[in-house]
């Protein structure tokens, strides 16, 4: 009796042949679970930093600002170069963040795409005062179809969706 020692050229051919396709058809399912996740992590950064300015705002009976920050030091720019928390100690308008005022949370993103806002800061206020409304939006080089919203309401309450906060579809910049 002959004893087998390896593959024929056949077999591995058809076996390599299998493993390519199986690549082909696992490859763009793959992208899209990267994208998700950092989508998914820009998203939960920003809502954390939402429900912590919030509970802040409450805790300390000073505003508390969520605005985004090219540098990690100052407001301004875009939220897609990151955004940070910190206390309005000194109550300058527009906020800017100053040495002496408390820095709560810092996020740089992960999104290889845009994060907009309809407005260029939050801020948190304690008790039955309005807190600052509006909508971050997070969208992906696969455009409006799989972006997400962060909508903040009056109360300060932040919810996720996959429209606007008047219920249309969402618009990538």
């Amino acid at each position: 009796m002959r004893s087998i020692r390896g593959l024929t050229l056949w077999e591995l051919i058809c076996a390599l042949a299998i493993a390519a396709v199986l690549v082909g058809l696992g490859a763009p399912a793959l992208n899209d679970f990267v994208l998700d996740g950092r989508r998914t992590a820009d998203v939960n950064g920003f809502v954390l930093a939402v429900q912590l300015a919030r509970s802040e705002a409450a805790k300390r009976g000073r505003p508390v600002i969520v605005c985004p920050t090219p540098d990690r030091v100052r407001c301004g720019g875009e939220f897609g170069a990151g955004f940070m928390v910190f206390v309005n100690l000194d109550d300058r308008y527009p906020p800017e963040h100053a040495d002496d005022e408390p820095l709560l949370y810092v996020h740089s993103p992960e999104l290889a795409g845009t994060i907009t806002s309809n407005r260029s800061y939050y801020e948190f206020r304690q008790g039955r005062l309005r807190s600052t409304n509006g909508t971050v939006v997070f969208c992906d080089r696969r455009g409006p179809a799989s972006g997400r919203a962060v909508i903040v309401s009056y109360t300060g309450r932040p919810r996720v969706s996959d429209r606007d906060a008047d219920g249309r579809p969402l618009r990538c910049a």
